[in-house]
């Protein structure tokens, strides 16, 4: 696992080292219009999520609204549906795709990652009453879900075992009520969503000990922009720097897990 983690993680900072090419226009593009459009996915707690009166919350919002303040810009958050997400990007419909990302080669060939801010990864979640599964080896003859578009969708194939059936989702919220209602039996989750869905509905859910994999989060750009990222990236080194991304990760996760050295 470890192994494989590195190698992710060097994937991950030899896409990110190429160098930027000041002049490209993009940084220069966002400040004169004052704002950061990034696109999301308005369901996805604890990274970004509405609320019950309709606000916009989450670890993603307070970082992207501090990194934009840090920045004399504003941010504009817009909610697109998740697997149409890089192609709505490169379509220019946002500045850049803030939303617990995982860092993927495949998804590299596509946009441009910053650096890691945040090391999350796939864990399964099945009914707090249900008996049948001690851990993750137990998960024969099932029926999953997950999200369509997310990587749940490569972490299932890392079980050891296949499901028999596995059901694609437009959110995270509707696999698990498919799950409470026992039409699945477990759903292939964000460990930061999962525990964030059990915290807010105890006796409903439990965790699989074990994490079927773990993936860095990072935010995507246009491959084009370079120097806009690189502004972003620049920020975010100087918030870990000065503990400022340790205290929003507190707020969220009651511990930080936005420290690099711990990746």
């Amino acid at each position: 696992m470890k192994k494989m983690l590195l190698s992710v993680l060097c994937i991950t900072m030899s896409l990110f080292a190429v160098t930027s090419f000041a002049g490209d226009g993009s940084w220069q593009r966002v400040k004169k219009e004052g704002k950061l459009v990034i696109g999301l996915d308005d369901s996805f707690p604890p990274m970004g999520y509405r609320q019950a009166d309709g606000k916009l919350v989450g670890f993603d919002i307070d970082a992207a609204e501090e990194v934009a303040k840090r920045l004399g810009i504003k941010t504009e958050w817009q909610p697109t549906a998740w697997d149409g997400v890089m192609h709505s990007l490169n379509a220019k419909k946002f500045d850049c795709i803030w939303n617990g990302m995982t860092i993927t080669e495949a998804r590299a060939k596509e946009v441009a990652f910053t650096k890691p801010y945040v090391m999350d990864g796939q864990i399964a979640i099945v009914n707090f009453k249900d008996k049948r599964f001690k851990g993750l080896d137990d998960l024969k003859g099932i029926k999953a879900g997950t999200q369509k578009g997310s990587s749940g969708l490569e972490a299932v194939k890392k079980l050891k075992n296949a499901p028999t059936e596995l059901k694609e989702y437009e959110d995270y919220p509707k696999a698990l009520l498919d799950l409470e209602a026992n039409r699945i039996d477990v759903v292939v989750i964000d460990n930061v969503t999962g525990r964030d869905f059990i915290a807010k509905r105890p006796g409903k859910y439990k965790i699989l000990p074990g994490m079927i994999s773990k993936e860095p989060f990072g935010i995507a750009f246009r491959k084009d922009d370079s120097e806009l990222r690189e502004k972003v990236q620049h920020t975010l080194d100087k918030m870990v720097k000065d503990g400022s991304m340790a205290k929003i990760s507190r707020k969220w996760f009651a511990e930080d897990i936005t420290n690099p050295k711990k990746f």
